[in-house]
């Protein structure tokens, strides 16, 4: 993957915490030596946090652009898609559905959306599912809405329409 230099206030995805913005450039101490890295400002479970992302690998590792708005028709396809069965192994599921948000692109998670409520039509979903369910979807509509620019209650509203099957 070719380096992307990121300015500031450029919008990105963090692959754990989501879509942030970049405030600048900094020199961090990791692991005894100098590197320079993207401060990026996330906005992770109602809070601001600031995270710091070496610049040498932000485009292997945890920074993405967002997602082009002409790719979002192909999302909508996987999140209306007949989705594949999970493991009826609460565990083995946990374990794959988060596996597949750490992929960190939109794809994989518009993925578990669709096989979590693929699922949830048939078998109770656990509190475990439920919370991978609103993390997936919450990094989502916050992509959804910045790179698409419709309301929250828009988004949330076609969403339900997706994946209601």
């Amino acid at each position: 993957m070719d380096m992307i230099d990121y300015q500031a206030g450029d919008a990105v995805v963090h692959v754990v915490y989501g879509l942030g913005q970049i405030l600048g450039l900094d020199q961090k101490t990791i692991a005894g030596q100098t590197t320079l890295c993207y401060m990026v400002q996330v906005n992770h479970q109602a809070s601001n946090m600031t995270v710091w992302v070496p610049v040498e690998n932000a485009a292997k590792s945890s920074l993405r652009q967002p997602t082009p708005a002409q790719e979002f028709s192909h999302l909508f396809t996987i999140l209306s898609g007949p989705g594949e069965p999970l493991s009826q192994n609460r565990q083995e599921r946990k374990v794959d559905l988060i596996e597949r948000l750490r992929a960190g692109s939109l794809e994989s998670i518009c993925g578990v959306i669709r096989d979590l409520a693929l699922f949830g039509r048939t078998k109770k979903l656990s509190d475990q599912d439920l919370t991978i369910m609103e993390r997936a979807q919450e990094y989502l509509l916050k992509e959804w809405r910045l790179v698409l620019e419709v309301p929250r209650a828009q988004a949330e509203q076609d969403l339900k329409r997706l994946i209601s099957g």
